[in-house]
C-alpha cells in the first residue's frame, strides 16, 4: 500500500500532465504494472474521480432550457422533421407511456384527464406488475349529445387493466349549464367520494386541448360548445384547456366565466398534486403549451421536438426584415 502522497504525485502526472505509465515508472524507477495499481488504488481512495459528460444533443438543450425558463421537466421524443401531426402525437403518447410504466408503483393513485392524447397514451400501454393502484378519472365528459362514456370509459378501462387498478369514474357533465348545478352536485355524497379521491391523486396525466388545428381536443368535437360559445372563448383570448379548465396564454384562468361551470380540477387544484404530467404535440397548441406551463399546473411536460422548438420560436419571433 503506497501513501496519499505518492498516490497523488503518480494520478496527477499520468492524469493531468498527461505522461504514459512508462514515463510515469522511469521517472519513480517503478515498473509499469506497479503505476497501474497505483492509479486503480488511487481511484478506490477517492484521490481520483472520474466524470463523463454526455453528449450535448439538441433534446438535452431544449430540456435544459425548459427548465430555466419554467421551472419543470421537459421530457423530449425525437421525431423526424417531415413528420406529420398524427406522429409527432403517436410519439409523444408511446414517450409518456413508458413514463407511466416507470413512474406508476403499488399504491399509487393516478388521476386520468379524458382526450385524444390520454387515449393514444392508453393504447400504448401493456399489462404491469403494479398492485393496489387506484385510476380516477379527473373530469366529467357527458354533454349534451353524448353521455361521455364512448369517449372516457375505454381510455379509463385500459388504463386500469393495465395497472391492476380499481377505478374511480367520474359520471359527470364536462360543463354544467348552471354553476349552482355543480355546487349542488359536489355537496353529494357519492361525488364527494369521488372527489377525495381525486384529491388524493400522486401523479395526473393530461394533455391541452386545442379548438383549432389538425388534431382537435374532444372538448370540442363532443358537442359541448356553439359556434357562438367558441367565438366567446376567442373573445376571452383562450388558447386552449387542460382538463376542461381554460387558460389564456399568460397561465390565466380564474376570471373566465365557463371555468365556473367545469368539472375539472383547476391548474391551482393540479398544482396540489406532487406529479403532474402533461402530454402535448403539435404547433397548433404551442399558445395553449405556454397557458399551461405559465399556470403552475405542470410538473413534467412530455413534448415532441418539433413542437418544442416551435415553443421557444414562438417566444422570440424573428426580428424585423431588413429589406422593410
Amino acid at each position: 500500500m503506497h501513501d496519499d502522497s505518492f498516490l497523488y504525485q503518480v494520478a496527477e502526472l499520468y492524469f493531468v500532465q498527461d505522461m504514459t505509465m512508462g514515463a510515469v515508472a522511469e521517472r519513480f524507477g517503478i515498473s509499469r504494472s506497479t503505476v497501474s495499481r497505483m492509479l486503480s488504488e488511487a481511484k478506490s481512495r477517492g484521490i481520483v474521480r472520474i466524470s463523463l459528460r454526455p453528449p450535448d444533443h439538441p433534446p438535452d438543450r431544449l430540456s435544459r432550457r425548459f427548465h430555466e425558463t419554467f421551472g419543470v421537466t421537459a421530457h423530449i421524443a425525437s421525431t423526424q422533421r417531415s413528420s406529420h401531426s398524427g406522429q409527432r402525437l403517436e410519439a409523444v403518447s408511446r414517450y409518456a407511456a413508458n413514463l407511466l410504466v416507470d413512474w406508476v408503483e403499488d399504491g399509487s393513485i393516478l388521476g386520468v384527464a379524458w382526450g385524444t392524447t390520454t387515449s393514444t397514451i392508453a393504447a400504448h400501454l401493456g399489462p404491469t406488475n403494479a398492485q393496489d393502484v387506484t385510476v380516477v378519472q379527473l373530469n366529467g365528459a357527458a354533454g349534451p349529445r353524448t353521455t361521455g362514456a364512448g369517449t372516457s370509459t375505454p381510455l379509463l378501462s385500459t388504463m386500469a387493466r393495465a395497472f391492476n387498478a380499481e377505478l374511480y369514474p367520474f359520471p359527470t357533465p364536462a360543463f354544467f349549464d348552471l354553476e349552482e348545478t355543480r355546487a349542488l352536485l359536489w355537496k353529494e355524497s357519492s361525488v364527494r367520494r369521488i372527489l377525495a379521491v381525486r384529491s388524493a391523486v400522486d401523479l395526473a396525466v393530461f394533455s391541452v386541448g386545442a379548438f383549432q388545428g389538425p388534431v382537435l381536443s374532444q372538448v370540442y368535437t363532443e358537442g359541448h360548445f356553439t359556434q357562438a360559445a367558441l367565438r366567446s372563448l376567442n373573445e376571452n383570448r383562450v388558447v386552449g384547456d387542460i382538463c376542461t379548465v381554460f387558460i389564456r396564454e399568460d397561465g390565466s384562468y380564474a376570471d373566465i366565466d365557463v371555468n365556473r361551470r367545469a368539472s375539472g380540477p383547476t391548474p391551482s387544484d393540479l398544482a396540489r398534486i406532487p406529479r403532474r404530467m402533461c402530454v402535448v404535440s403539435g404547433r397548433h397548441k404551442v399558445r395553449g403549451i405556454l397557458g399551461a406551463l405559465r399556470s403552475g399546473a405542470v410538473t413534467d411536460l412530455v413534448i415532441d421536438d418539433l413542437t418544442a422548438k416551435e415553443v421557444f420560436d414562438h417566444l422570440e419571433p424573428p426580428g424585423p426584415s431588413a429589406n422593410v
